[in-house]
């Protein structure tokens, strides 16, 4: 007999969780449609090719690979061993696999406008609320299989959709009730400048992806990791140099400015940042923050980054920026884009652990009809339908069992209302009701059951 089990870095979700996830999904959702962005889905697989050499080294790693089907043909045995063998070495074969299920939903989303560029008004302006899947070490926070909620523009340069992004950040986390949330900002040409002053512009990726570990290992883990990359202690000073900077955003722009004065890139990315920190919103807790790297190879301006409470150990709860020139990949060069993640499981465990998600957050059953014989049970049947026609969730106890038992199901499901229909109330065409949670009961007419206040 097979003991039930999960995959590691899966879960299962209860009726209570999937309410309050589709809570969050359905927030989410309505800002983004608030801003224009209408919804888009992919499959949940793609050809291997598509995703592979997207996201670095670290992310090709955690890309899940689907086995090709009828790899039990006898025949095929020698050729497949050879393929595995190959797939070890890290390297790619189709006569072992040929899919892979998505890592991220942005990959996906510039192949189909790849494909679809010709059929598309620009600028696009899409979301897309999927699953992911990554081969990651399980932890809390991080899973194997989790939702993203993306939200991008494509086929514009225009700052104003980064502005845009900032007061979506504002008023989802606003409509959430998440407090001391933190945006964190930074532009990659800033890092490729950085790789520039070091003189190891050929390293910009290794040097990103160290950076962007710089909140989970330290600086000397860091610099550890630098020098093992081939990186030499005049190169590791600057670096440690640039993430040193500190202070308000204006005296970090201003450092900056020092540091860079004479890199044409850092210039631009200077002048972009600022524009996006004067056009924020008031409100906005907007941080300009140079150790922030973005280690995903396709970024190439504003990165972005969403922390929840300090008190509240969850790293980043969203993450996103700028990636011009992505479909480039594809064969569609010159379309640029930029677009933001909202992580929905850390999202979720930041309001679970402060308890932010409102009582009347569940959508489950509000009445539960007693069943008390046949008869009754279809004038019961009746009244439900009435008040379902009003939106309200109403179920009838599946048999005739003692009040106990009906009672205890109610109080398991946290149903608030009961109704009886007895042979009385049959008789006087009335029905009683009762408050489980106040414990108030009365009597009214079954006609007024339709206005009553569940």
């Amino acid at each position: 007999m097979t003991k039930p089990s999960l995959p590691q870095g899966t879960r299962d979700f209860d009726a209570t969780i999937v309410y309050k996830r589709n809570f969050i999904l359905n927030t989410i959702k309505s800002v983004f449609e608030l801003y224009g962005f209408q919804p888009l889905e992919t499959p949940a697989f793609e050809n291997i090719e598509t995703l592979m050499g997207k996201y670095g080294d670290e992310g090709d790693k955690l890309i899940f690979k689907i086995l090709n089907n009828g790899l039990d043909n006898s025949e095929k045995h020698t050729q497949i061993r050879e393929d595995f063998e190959l797939i070890l070495k890290g390297k790619n074969t189709k006569g072992l696999t040929e899919r892979a299920l998505r890592y991220d939903l942005t990959i996906p989303f510039a192949r189909y406008v790849a494909m679809n560029h010709g059929q598309l008004t620009f600028p696009f302006k899409r979301y897309q609320i999927q699953p992911v899947w990554r081969a990651d070490r399980p932890q809390k926070g991080r899973y194997r299989e989790f939702y993203q909620c993306d939200v991008d523009v494509v086929g514009s340069n225009s700052l104003l959709n980064e502005i845009e992004f900032c007061h979506i950040y504002q008023a989802v986390f606003s409509k959430l009730s998440i407090p001391n949330f933190t945006i964190q900002i930074n532009h990659r040409k800033i890092l490729t400048a950085l790789a520039d002053l070091c003189g190891a512009s050929d390293k910009m990726n290794l040097l990103t992806t160290c950076i962007d570990k710089l909140d989970k290992i330290g600086l000397q883990k860091v610099k550890e990791e630098l020098l093992s990359k081939g990186f030499n202690a005049t190169q590791i000073k600057l670096v440690e140099d640039y993430l040193s900077i500190n202070g308000t955003n204006e005296e970090k722009v201003k450092s900056l400015s020092n540091l860079f004065s004479t890199n044409a890139d850092a210039k631009i990315a200077i002048e972009e940042i600022k524009t996006i920190l004067n056009k924020k919103p008031e409100a906005l807790n907007l941080q300009l923050d140079f150790t922030l790297a973005r280690g995903l190879n396709y970024y190439t301006g504003i990165i972005f980054e969403a922390k929840g409470p300090e008190n509240v150990k969850m790293g980043s709860i969203s993450g996103g920026g700028r990636y011009d020139d992505l479909t480039k990949l594809f064969g569609v060069p010159n379309i640029p884009g930029v677009g933001i993640s909202f992580g929905v499981d850390r999202i979720y465990d930041v309001m679970e652990e402060l308890n932010l998600f409102p009582k009347t957050v569940g959508n489950g059953t509000r009445v539960l009809f007693f069943n008390l014989g046949e008869d009754e049970s279809a004038a019961s049947l009746q009244l439900m339908q009435q008040l379902r026609n009003q939106n309200i969730n109403c179920e009838l106890f599946h048999e005739n069992l003692k009040f106990d038992k009906q009672f205890k199901y109610a109080e398991k499901k946290q149903i608030p209302f009961i109704v009886i229909i007895g042979g009385q109330e049959l008789l006087d065409k009335t029905c009683t009701i009762k408050n489980l949670q106040s414990g108030k009961q009365e009597t009214i007419l079954q006609k007024n059951l339709v206005d009553f206040s569940f």
